[in-house]
């Protein structure tokens, strides 16, 4: 299913939907962070997704992280929750969900990196490189709100 991110776009559909969703800022042991190339957007991501009826948002970011990255992860400390009305991504079946992420970062304990369906590619990149890959700004806002680590962020 295709995606578009719009952010502050007075030309931006209207929200329709609003869904639960987190990410994980995942770093190796060389200090490198863990992003996913999206299909539907081909924009390097942050690995998570929504959380099922049933889960805690724990257990649905570790459930996303295995199957996006192939990684088990345990959760460490939250980063941010994201909700801004201005920022809504338009899916191809009509619904327009407005963003509501919280961010987590993540420790790996296990298992091997692997492609999913959902990327096209999973690598370790160096921070100092983030400006320079094709993400949406709201990825590099985590990313910067992970390395600045004083509390918690609410945007």
């Amino acid at each position: 299913m295709a995606r578009i991110d719009y952010h502050n776009d007075p030309d931006a559909p209207a929200a329709n939907s609003l869904v639960v969703g987190s990410s994980a800022i995942v770093v190796n042991g060389e200090g490198r962070i863990l992003l996913q190339r999206r299909t539907d957007s081909g924009n390097w991501a942050l690995p998570g997704g929504t959380m099922d009826i049933g889960e805690t948002l724990a257990h649905s970011l570790i459930r996303e992280v295995k199957e996006e990255t192939g990684f088990d992860v345990r959760t460490d400390r939250i980063v941010g929750i994201y909700s801004d009305p201005g920022h809504v991504f338009a899916y191809d079946d009509g619904e327009v969900r407005q963003e509501f992420n919280i961010c987590i970062a993540c420790t790996i304990g296990g298992g091997s990196l692997r492609v999913s369906s959902e990327s096209t590619a999973v690598e370790f990149f160096a921070f100092e490189d983030i400006p320079t890959i094709q993400m949406h700004d709201s990825i590099r806002t985590r990313v910067r709100d992970y390395l600045d680590a004083s509390s918690p962020v609410l945007r």
